[in-house]
């Protein structure tokens, strides 16, 4: 679950934003919309604890976020947090296999080839294994760069314009794997984008229908 109250965050030496309180229940999909500047990416960016908010209460997935330190917020967002970013940042020195298990050691865990195997298998992206992050297509590299998120079975997913540069069909594949692991994983969804058929994916999705909220950000909050 996630829960705000007053959250806001300011910029040093620029820009105050203020977001709206919302309350998802876990399992659920937030859709988050606005146009580019409006402030989607740093709300991610508080759910996933990797900036602090200067204003307002934060609980994702049961933790108040305020209550952990730098060390225990990095190891709560290892196991509770899977992030798949605009700019999916595989590595391209290192194979699929490889980029996974270092997800795994930068959250301080063991390599654990069973785990990614089965990450991989359930994200259709097993047989690329050993490929490199220049020889996937776009979707294929995709599908790696959540299988890495979800790879620690993660309670949240938060998806930064997962639709970002993809034609139409491309856009509707990608809605679905996100909504299908989420729903394999009990996870709460996050979609961020200020892209509008996003929005009618999800709601033409009669499965999630009841599950589905929309937070919508303003460029300018007043």
């Amino acid at each position: 679950m996630i829960c705000t109250q007053g959250l806001g965050y300011h910029y040093a030496g620029g820009a105050s934003l203020r977001f709206p309180d919302v309350a998802v229940a876990q399992g659920a999909t937030l859709l988050l919309s606005g146009p580019s500047g409006c402030g989607k990416s740093t709300w991610l960016a508080l759910m996933a604890g990797l900036v602090r908010p200067t204003s307002g209460q934060l609980v994702v997935a049961g933790q108040a976020l305020h209550d952990l330190d730098p060390v225990a917020t990095d190891a709560w967002r290892a196991s509770t947090i899977g992030f798949l970013p605009q700019k999916l940042h595989l590595s391209a020195a290192l194979t699929v296999r490889q980029n996974l298990a270092l997800a795994q050691w930068a959250a301080g865990l063991a390599e654990d080839p069973a785990a990614i195997d089965a990450a991989l298998t359930a994200l259709g992206v097993k047989e690329f294994a050993g490929r490199k992050p220049a020889q996937l297509s776009g979707g294929q590299a995709q599908r790696v760069a959540l299988a890495r998120a979800v790879l620690q079975k993660p309670k949240v997913i938060l998806a930064d314009e997962p639709s970002a540069s993809l034609d139409d069909a491309a856009a509707a594949d990608a809605v679905a794997l996100l909504l299908a692991t989420a729903r394999a994983q009990s996870a709460t969804l996050v979609i961020a984008t200020h892209d509008a058929r996003v929005a009618a994916l999800l709601a033409a999705d009669t499965a999630d229908r009841a599950g589905l909220q929309h937070l919508q950000l303003l460029r300018n909050p007043p």
